[in-house]
């Protein structure tokens, strides 16, 4: 989710990029021919750009840099990120509600808009886009534009 957050922000909080051939081995990032990897500030987040098993968004939490890098070569880059703890909290939050009202059998996946039977009727709230439903784009609008970026 934090990566979709930045994304849909337009702000992946960069500190520092680090743009050459990239190699992943044994769980650590280095830059290819320097034995040094490239480490992060524990519990700092960076991101992996250009890989093709690897692009995402991770957090360091120590030694090795991350078991679930998988090894390869690749020309890209290595984002050394500063998100801010409110803007992680944000994307627990956004993440959270979207198990509890983006699920299978919540009303907002129902293709109906409106129904009525019975003496009975209801219509659902539209999205800013016209569709049916809300996304959390729309819920969460007021605390995400304090980290969006044009």
């Amino acid at each position: 989710m934090l990566s979709e957050l930045c994304h849909e922000l337009k702000n992946w909080f960069e500190q520092n990029k680090i743009i050459a051939t990239i190699e992943v081995r044994g769980g650590r990032v280095y830059v290819q021919n320097d034995d040094t990897p490239i480490t992060p500030k524990v519990g700092q987040y960076f991101r992996i750009v250009g890989s093709v098993l690897n692009d995402g968004i991770y957090q360091y939490n120590g030694e090795p840099l991350n078991k679930d890098l998988n090894d390869e070569v690749f020309d890209g880059a290595v984002w050394l990120l500063a998100i801010p703890k409110e803007v992680v909290s944000l994307s627990t939050n956004i993440d959270a509600w979207k198990t509890k009202y983006l699920n299978a059998d919540s009303p907002a996946m129902s293709p109906f808009t409106s129904e009525s039977f019975g003496g009975y009727s209801y219509s659902k709230a539209s999205g800013a886009n016209g569709s049916a439903g809300t996304s959390w784009q729309d819920v969460f609008k007021s605390q995400l534009n304090k980290w969006r970026k044009i």
